[in-house]
């Protein structure tokens, strides 16, 4: 009998000892690193999904802006981690498809990444300062052509997509050498570049619709087009079908989510499951959507590839316009 008692005992811790140290995912709070500045389309973003995450998750998101090198520095801080789930970024069109083509040099590759989904699309818009006397795309061409060398743009930091999106324009209007006939200041996030535009020590931006919403929307900032075949909610601006520039149509900004290469397949699904939930969210669709997003969550499988298209057209472009950083 005491045997038995002590067998069935030894049994019962046997079959419940694993649950006790394998605990499930997640157990603790989740860093979201965002690998730009605050104001900016990551950044808004990662906070707005934050925000609906937290509805469904069992435990807490952290956001961390990592700025630096055109998001390379966060990125790279994700590419390192433990691949347990805890630190995730936020990855964007800068960091995983302009800046990779523009620079082979990065210390990252796009593959050393796995991603959960990409939740969010939005096409580019250029803006400028409503006092800046430029109220078309036809302006600021003339502008450029009668000051070469004068003309200023800011973007988020060098590769993001504001640098690769004023230049690709530019270059669809006819502008030639660019890199003489421009000049660009890169900043520390689309928030930063955007305040350039305000305070007219830039002359223009070329980036998501996102971050420029509120300055369109306040009427500091005048678009001059975007790229996408129709009309964006409050942009009140031609498409480039309109102005007979279709291909720019390729200059699109996404936003997802992504872990080291190595993250595990339960914390993929579980990821693709919290998302499913979060772009259901009616506070979050309407956030996104008046600030010119289109909410549109792929799977990880789709993300993938989605990413790897991306940065081929991107990289295509980069040796067509002979952008490519030395």
């Amino acid at each position: 009998m005491k045997k038995t008692l002590i067998a069935l005992t030894l049994g019962a811790v046997a079959t419940t000892f694993p649950a006790i140290v394998a605990a499930e995912y997640p157990e603790r709070p989740i860093q979201m690193i965002i690998p730009y500045g605050p104001g900016g389309t990551s950044d808004l973003s990662a906070r707005a999904l934050a925000s609906a995450l937290a509805k469904n998750m069992p435990e807490s998101t952290v956001l961390s802006n990592r700025t630096g090198a055109g998001g390379a520095i966060g990125s790279v801080s994700v590419r390192d981690a433990d691949a347990d789930g805890y630190t995730m970024l936020v990855a964007r069109v800068g960091t995983h498809t302009v800046n990779p083509a523009m620079n082979p040099s990065l210390p990252y590759t796009i593959d050393e990444f796995r991603f959960v989904g990409v939740y969010e699309i939005n096409p580019v818009a250029c803006v400028v300062n409503s006092n800046s006397g430029i109220e078309t795309i036809d302006d600021l061409i003339t502008k450029v052509n009668e000051n070469p060398g004068e003309v200023v743009f800011s973007s988020a930091g060098v590769g993001t997509l504001p640098h690769f999106g004023a230049m690709m324009v530019l270059a669809a209007f006819g502008i030639e050498d660019l890199t003489e006939n421009i000049i660009h200041i890169p900043t520390a996030g689309d928030g930063q570049a955007l305040t350039a535009v305000l305070q007219g020590t830039s002359d223009f931006f070329c980036g998501s619709t996102s971050p420029a919403a509120s300055f369109v929307e306040s009427g500091q900032m005048i678009p001059l087009l975007v790229t996408s075949s129709s009309r964006v909610e409050g942009f009140d601006a031609p498409t480039v079908d309109e102005l007979g520039k279709p291909e720019l149509k390729a200059l699109v900004g996404w936003t997802g989510i992504a872990g080291p290469a190595d993250l595990t397949d339960e914390t993929t699904d579980k990821w693709g499951d919290w998302l499913a939930l979060a772009v259901e969210d009616e506070d979050f669709v309407r956030y996104m959507t008046s600030r010119g997003s289109i909410v549109e969550l792929m799977s990880p499988e789709e993300s993938e590839e989605f990413v790897d298209s991306a940065y081929e057209i991107f990289r295509g472009l980069v040796i067509e316009l002979d952008l490519e950083i030395q």
